[in-house]
């Protein structure tokens, strides 16, 4: 069996740079094998929601660490020129020394394209705005000859990019549309996620990755398969109670069912039982958003009694 990958969600909202920064440097001297990042550039649920834009804090953290992967879960195509989103990538990961993974998806969010400048298209047409992304930053890391595109959403002439990436940028798609993100993902990622609203689906989700990948005679090892999850973890099941009904209260439906039955939440015991429970359907990889105020207290307790079971 694969062995499982475990990243953490940087503090990011209503945070300092300065928070960020710590929380961190302690998720990667505690042992875990990535950092994700959060790629809005509004508060989900009010613009003024304080929020620290994404690619600008990788950098930053990219040379305050040295070991982890760190990624954007995830950065919406159509969000930014796609070029320059390119460029930035690229030199992200010198900083990183080659550690960047590429999170895209389609956005959904539409006052933080509008509010600069940048026309938020339907999500048929955003779909496939991420496909002709993600064609274009491949062909801008790997080419040697200047790129020219023209398409829907593309549009470059002679487009040069240097130095390019130190290694194979890994390319995350996130998403379940099962007409276009999950087929794309099937021909394009290195990784899927599912995203935490769609965990209890996530049987499901995965067949249908696997038939697209089927349809292009595509091995099913060779898309590794996320799952971004809320981790409510308390020293025991009676402590666990109280904060899974407060985690449930305060996020809803947005990052899943905390009593669900992938729900990854209770006590270090069950908490190995419900990762469990995700390799056995294949998923390997977990980016955690830890539940509590202060995120290093509940990834300390995840360090210290579920990693070890790993």
């Amino acid at each position: 069996m694969t062995k499982p990958h475990f990243g953490v969600m940087v503090p990011q909202i209503k945070r300092t740079w300065e928070q960020s920064e710590a929380a961190t440097v302690e998720f990667e001297n505690l042992g875990f094998n990535s950092i994700w990042v959060n790629d809005h550039l509004y508060g989900p649920q009010s613009p003024q929601i304080p929020m620290l834009e994404a690619w600008t804090l990788i950098a930053a953290l990219a040379a305050k660490t040295q070991n982890v992967e760190i990624g954007t879960l995830v950065t919406p195509a159509g969000m930014r020129n796609p070029q320059h989103l390119g460029k930035t990538i690229a030199t992200a990961d010198h900083i990183a020394g080659g550690r960047i993974i590429a999170g895209l998806g389609s956005g959904w969010m539409p006052v933080e394209y509008t509010n600069f400048g940048v026309p938020f298209p339907e999500g048929p047409a955003r779909a496939r705005q991420l496909k002709e992304t993600v064609s274009l930053l491949k062909q801008m890391w790997n080419s040697d000859a200047p790129v020219t595109m023209q398409g829907e959403f593309v549009n470059a002439t002679d487009l040069v990019t240097e130095p390019k990436p130190p290694r194979e940028v890994p390319i995350l798609i996130g998403g379940t549309g099962k007409q276009v993100t999950l087929p794309l993902a099937a021909r394009e990622a290195s990784i899927w996620n599912n995203p935490a609203g769609s965990q209890s689906n996530l049987p499901e989700n995965i067949n249908a990755l696997h038939a697209s990948m089927d349809k292009i005679n595509r091995n099913h090892d060779d898309i590794t398969i996320s799952q971004q999850c809320l981790v409510a973890i308390a020293p025991n099941e009676d402590e666990a109670g109280p904060m899974i009904e407060l985690a449930q209260k305060i996020f809803g439906g947005h990052m899943g069912d905390p009593t669900g039955p992938l729900a990854i939440t209770g006590s270090p015991n069950r908490i190995v039982d419900q990762i469990g429970k995700h390799l056995e359907l294949g998923c390997t990889m977990f980016m955690i958003e830890f539940f509590g105020r202060d995120t290093r207290e509940p990834a300390e307790l995840f360090a210290k009694t579920v990693l070890p079971q790993f």
